[in-house]
């Protein structure tokens, strides 16, 4: 599914344009004499834009236990002004499929909190700087693409005019902390893993997975998966994601009037994919979102009531990708290696 680009205009403005260890170990079964692992959840954001959700993301998180993991887009912290500084591969100049910030005030309240999201212990991660679809890229279109993200990322503050607020640390934040990456789209190509592992990518999501799955490690990368998970009166498996449920919900188009229908029908997908795990083998369960409330906010919604239903239980963590593969690396068993990518959203 691609990101329509006839979409409300809240959506469009995002959507439509839109080393760790080496190994990770993953039980296969919970011994007799071991007590079962902690539930894992990771909660991600792709485009991260919206300074309202920034906002709205980090109190929640703050308020029931969990980190999140943010998947940046970094022109949106290029003023609309300056957007010819960006130049993504085999594009025009001052193009982004995702916009930019509209003026510098914007671009520096986003980047404050994604400071203090860093701060906080959320992950800041990268999903390109223009939301190019990278299905045709070749390794060095990614490399040069990762290469944008890190000079605009290191320089953001000073080229808003605002060199004397960037937070002392911010240039080893960007150098060393920075260490995860989705494809925008979910749109890979065979040069992306040599170029991730080039720009010191620890860990990759850019995959779907037909239900939760393990993450597997390729060489020095650990790829994740977002999962299919049964939804709706069928149970037809769908990415746990927030756009896939929109487009099946009310094809691409918003329908406030179905808000709460379609919040329930989320909470009660993501609500038993959890469950399933939590009763059973205890993979890690993965969900998505962007910063955007399509139809209303109802898959907002549906995130935050699971999210406040679970993270606080003493056997669950909601954790951030880094936190969940330290927490996996100390898990008995093997590294769980068979995934099926996907194109989809992103």
């Amino acid at each position: 599914m691609r990101l329509a680009a006839s979409l409300s205009t809240s959506v469009a403005a995002l959507l439509a344009t839109l080393c760790l260890p080496t190994s990770i170990l993953a039980q296969d079964a919970p011994a007799a004499d071991t007590a079962r692992p902690k539930q894992l959840v990771m909660i991600s954001f792709d485009g991260a834009g919206s300074n309202a959700l920034w906002q709205r993301s980090r109190d929640f998180a703050r308020q029931n236990n969990a980190h999140f993991t943010y998947f940046l887009s970094c022109s949106l912290v290029i003023p609309r002004a300056d957007r010819a500084t960006y130049e993504g591969p085999g594009k025009k100049a001052g193009r982004s499929n995702i916009g930019f910030a509209q003026d510098r005030p914007e671009a520096k309240e986003r980047l404050g909190h994604i400071w203090q999201a860093h701060q906080e212990g959320h992950d800041i991660s990268s999903h390109t700087c223009g939301h190019f679809d990278g299905k045709d890229w070749s390794a060095a279109d990614w490399t040069a693409e990762f290469t944008s993200f890190h000079d605009v990322m290191t320089n953001a503050w000073t080229a808003i005019g605002a060199g004397d607020a960037e937070p002392k640390g911010w240039r080893d934040f960007i150098d060393n902390d920075i260490r995860g990456f989705r494809a925008p789209y979910f749109s890979t190509s065979d040069g992306l893993v040599t170029a991730e592992k080039k720009a010191g990518f620890t860990y990759d999501a850019s995959l779907v997975t037909k239900g939760p799955m393990l993450p597997e490690r390729k060489g020095d990368l650990i790829r994740f998966g977002l999962p299919l998970i049964p939804e709706g009166p069928s149970q037809r498996p769908i990415i746990a994601m927030d756009y896939n449920l929109f487009i099946r919900h009310s094809a691409g188009v918003d329908n406030p009037s179905r808000s709460a229908e379609f919040e329930e029908r989320a909470y009660s997908a993501f609500r038993a994919a959890f469950d399933k795990q939590y009763d059973g083998e205890r993979i890690p369960l993965q969900i998505g979102l962007h910063f955007v409330e399509m139809n209303a906010g109802a898959y907002w919604r549906a995130m935050e009531r699971l999210a406040s239903d679970v993270c606080n239980r003493s056997d669950v963590a909601c954790v951030s990708y880094t936190e969940a593969i330290r927490m996996l690396d100390e898990r008995p068993g093997k590294v769980h290696s068979s995934t099926e990518s996907k194109n989809s959203a992103g």
